[in-house]
């Protein structure tokens, strides 16, 4: 018995040609000059036509071409196929369809900005069904603790079990590639929204967990390393030299180990020195590291303006107390204007 099968609607089948796009639009009044067929001239199409020709005319000259180089887009592409990521999951990623990856790894020359854009955007994930290593679903799940989420929530959101979870955080060496999917995407959501669906006292009992384990924020990891096994965070920006440690012990940030080695390398260094000099090199690292308090005042603002946090959200998006945020808002007004910082921001 064989089942039939419906024509889908606008669908093109083999041996015919798909239909043209409507009037009005700038493709029909482009046309398909590679089949033979010219662009139409009616006024709606022309005006469309003339109207994406002013456009591109602009965007090329603001230095945002509306095409461009297609080379950088298939290295990726090739990177992420090597690593065993299929076509069709690429294409599943990034809206795009197998033909234009298929023209991009052909030699195309250009291809559009926007589609550019989706396919580097595309970040390679394991198969469902593969096994990976699981330091970095590791991470990511302590990093939320850190930031006050509990395993319960983490669980909530990746839909993984929590018992999967604490075998993780328990030291798992490999997670199914599905996992590795889910943990990743609620990591994504959660790390910039702060735990409101839960008690304070649970999200004070995370932090509390996450600052003696040394575990690190969002903030200190950096997207494309997290996945690899001899990275290492980043909580000060500057973690594994002298003003790292500064910063750490300026700002009341757990120190890192390889901040503590720095810290000691640079004192060895010094060893020799007359005490008067050696003292005077140590204040002017700590002069030095202590400028950090103007420029994370900088950022708490530009959090504040630009995606409207509040103070507690941005002090934890920022990885440290909503007091220290507070006090370098106060010591470092903004620039320029000389104003203070908004009131609702410095409440007691």
């Amino acid at each position: 018995m064989t089942t039939a099968v419906r024509n889908l609607p606008n669908r093109p089948t083999r041996g015919k040609r798909s239909p043209l796009p409507p009037h009005g639009t700038p493709a029909r009044g482009v046309g398909r000059p590679g089949q033979g067929i010219p662009g139409c001239k009616c006024q709606p199409c022309r005006d469309a036509k003339n109207k994406a020709d002013t456009m591109r005319a602009l965007a090329n000259l603001s230095g945002r071409p509306v095409r461009v180089p297609a080379e950088p887009v298939a290295a990726h592409l090739r990177t992420l196929l090597d690593a065993g990521m299929g076509w069709v999951r690429i294409g599943r990623a990034a809206h795009s369809s197998s033909c234009t990856i298929a023209r991009i790894l052909n030699g195309q020359q250009l291809i559009r900005r926007t589609a550019a854009e989706r396919l580097l955007a595309v970040k390679y994930r394991p198969a469902p069904g593969r096994t990976v290593n699981a330091t970095g679903t590791r991470r990511r799940i302590q990093a939320l603790i850190a930031i006050g989420h509990t395993v319960e929530g983490v669980a909530a959101e990746s839909g993984v079990d929590h018992s999967v979870i604490h075998d993780v955080l328990g030291g798992a060496a490999n997670v199914r590639g599905m996992t590795c999917d889910r943990i990743a995407a609620a990591y994504d959501w959660l790390s910039g929204h702060p735990p409101t669906d839960i008690r304070p006292s649970a999200a004070t009992t995370s932090r509390n967990r996450a600052a003696r384990q040394g575990w690190a924020p969002p903030i200190a990891w950096d997207d494309d390393r997290i996945d690899d096994p001899t990275a290492h965070p980043d909580w000060t920006g500057c973690c594994g030299t002298d003003r790292g440690w500064w910063t750490h012990n300026l700002n009341d940030i757990p120190v890192c180990p390889r901040c503590v080695s720095a810290h000691r390398a640079w004192l060895d260094e010094r060893s020799d020195l007359p005490k008067t000099e050696r003292f005077r090199q140590l204040a002017q690292a700590r002069a030095a590291a202590s400028s950090r308090g103007a420029a994370l005042a900088h950022d708490a603002r530009e959090l504040m303006r630009v995606s409207g946090l509040d103070i507690e959200q941005t002090a934890e998006r920022l990885g440290v107390t909503r007091n220290y945020v507070q006090q370098e808002m106060l010591r470092h007004p903004e620039p320029d204007t000389g104003l203070s910082p908004r009131p609702e921001a410095v409440a007691a």
